[in-house]
């Protein structure tokens, strides 16, 4: 195995993590917007993540066990868009009604949370490995 793979598979998933955080702190950010440049208001922004192989270096068994983290697409969350009455909003329709948003800022903070989380796990991994490494070193002095 190759001495940094663990430094790469957590990585990946810091760059992932970090990823995540940028669209939820979007979302957020966005979670009154009824105006957008592509007009209408505001869609919910959510990202998936898929398995990226590290197939290089490994025998056959291990090939398909050890993946780093990527993120797949980032897609527009197309349903639960809300309208309330407000003739005096600037955006509201003839009839007074405004589209908002569907951004709901409690499963943001739970997803920007998850996503603090696994960005920490990810840093521990790689101060982890580091310490092991510095450990061998002392070891083979």
């Amino acid at each position: 195995m190759e001495d940094f793979t663990a430094l790469k598979i957590a990585g990946s998933g810091l760059s992932a993590q970090r990823k995540k955080m940028d669209v939820v702190s979007s979302n957020i950010a966005n979670a009154m917007s009824t105006s957008t440049p592509e007009g209408g208001p505001y869609k919910r922004k959510v990202i998936s993540f898929s398995a990226d192989p590290l197939a290089k270096g490994f025998d056959s068994s291990l090939k398909k066990a050890l993946n780093a983290v990527k993120v797949d697409q980032i897609t527009e969350d197309q349903e639960g868009l809300k309208t309330i009455y407000d003739p005096a909003h600037p955006d509201a329709n003839k009839d007074g009604f405004v589209t908002l948003p569907n951004v709901n800022l409690m499963l943001e903070m739970t997803e920007m949370i998850t996503a603090a989380r696994g960005y920490e796990a990810n840093a521990t991994v790689v101060d982890a490995t580091k310490n092991m490494a510095l450990k061998a070193m002392d070891i083979g002095k």
